[in-house]
């Protein structure tokens, strides 16, 4: 019996990037597959990409809005009576600039994804979990290099990175006595949409600005099955996952 077999998962933010190739390898590893986003033609996209098209399932949703995450769950529930993994992964950002030149609507954008987002579909998933027979599940938070060490700039980005750490150890603990295990991966400079602008330069912390390598997303999405295979009685809290040579021990 493969690992995934039988088992449902959720990635949000499934229609590009990191999203997409966590659904597609996720589908590759039997299992049963949701991707969610706001666009459902970005969705299809994804799905048309998989080789086992029917191991996955396409449910529009943007994650700020409450019902609409209401919505989601509702319909996942009705379909597959249960939700094994969580990839809590759809987030965004904007450009780089100090804080007295952030405007607050950028700053709101960010926070409703990456936070607010994150938090509305935990909070589902957990019920789910809780509640499903058998009980339990794994939710696995996106988080980010820069939940550690910030980038210049940064400010509406880094705090919602710092927050999902809170949100992943309150969650571990909290899952406990319901068997949800609750993970994050941090991932620096993987080759995606949001990091094309890295192989022209990006702001370093001495003031320069530098091209920086990346990796090929799939090594991501590999490091989420692997965490997604594990049984219940085993988790990855937390997990590193970068470009080898990106600068990020030793930054600045």
């Amino acid at each position: 019996m493969s690992a995934g077999e039988g088992r449902v998962a959720l990635v949000t933010g499934g229609g590009s990037g990191i999203g997409r190739a966590s659904a597609l390898a996720l589908a590759e590893a039997d299992f049963r597959v949701v991707v969610t986003g706001r666009r459902e033609a970005t969705l299809e996209e994804t799905i048309g990409q998989s080789d086992t098209p029917e191991r996955l399932s396409a449910i529009a949703c943007d994650v700020s809005d409450e019902r609409a995450v209401d919505d989601l769950f509702g319909e996942i529930e009705s379909r597959h009576e249960r939700l094994d993994v969580l990839f809590n992964n759809a987030g965004t950002n904007v450009g780089p600039a100090p804080i007295d030149e952030i405007s607050t609507e950028d700053w709101r954008r960010v926070i409703d994804v990456n936070l607010h987002g994150a938090f509305l579909v935990a909070r589902a998933a957990f019920g789910l979990m809780r509640r499903q027979d058998p009980r339990g599940g794994r939710i696995v938070n996106n988080g980010s290099i820069s939940a550690y060490v910030p980038r210049p700039g940064s400010v509406p980005y880094t705090v919602s990175k710092h927050a999902i750490t809170g949100l992943t150890r309150t969650l571990s603990l909290d899952g406990r006595p319901f068997d949800i295990a609750c993970g994050q991966i941090d991932i620096g400079n993987t080759a995606s949409d949001m990091t094309e602008q890295m192989s022209a330069g990006v702001p370093q912390a001495d003031g320069s600005t530098k091209p920086e390598p990346t990796m090929d997303t799939r090594h991501v999405a590999d490091t989420v099955v692997s965490m997604a295979s594990l049984p219940l009685a085993a988790n990855v809290q937390f997990v590193t996952i970068m470009a080898t040579k990106m600068p990020f021990i030793g930054r600045g």
